[in-house]
């Protein structure tokens, strides 16, 4: 996306506008500022320290401030194994979040399971919430985090700003119970 300042019509040289869609560059501003919230519960929790660290750094992509609050956070990253217990705990979590919101799961366990294949563990977050990028690996390496957290700022960028008010959110969000 180009934003270019034109001359006006009549020649002034101090005035112009912007030539560019405003749902543009309101999702150019938001990609380029999320606010993760770690919600992290086992070893993928550690390969996102070691993304957040000065090797990797992923406070380049604008994702340098982490929210351990949920009502300043806009991306919910979901790191590691999830108890049927805390499934309650993480859909409020995820509530407490103003919109617009994104969910980055990240590892097997997050994704699917995991290697837990029982009774109490989640088969998967998106049972309990819906998940905008899927991270794979167990667990994935910091390289892999940061792929998903660019993946989700394009998603971001090109979102239009009434996609939050479509029929089609309404009923996904319906369809997870929440209103």
């Amino acid at each position: 996306m180009a934003v270019k300042l034109v001359e006006s019509p009549e020649g002034h040289t101090g005035q112009g506008f912007f030539a560019t869609s405003f749902d543009k560059a309101i999702g150019l501003a938001r990609a380029n500022s999320i606010w993760p919230l770690p919600f992290a519960t086992s070893c993928c929790g550690i390969e996102f320290m070691a993304t957040m660290g000065a090797h990797y750094d992923l406070a380049r992509f604008g994702s340098e401030r982490l929210s351990f609050s949920p009502r300043q956070a806009d991306l919910l990253m979901v790191m590691g194994t999830i108890a049927k217990k805390m499934g309650p705990v993480l859909k409020q979590v995820y509530l407490q979040m103003a919109e617009p919101r994104w969910v980055l799961s990240v590892g097997a366990c997050a994704c699917s399971g995991g290697i837990f294949d029982t009774y109490s563990v989640l088969q998967g977050i998106d049972k309990v919430i819906p998940v905008d990028v899927y991270v794979p690996g167990c667990p994935p390496t910091p390289e892999a985090i940061i792929d998903g957290v660019m993946k989700i700022q394009e998603l971001v960028k090109n979102e239009s700003l009434r996609r939050r008010n479509s029929d089609e959110y309404t009923q996904l969000l319906a369809s997870y119970g929440i209103d």
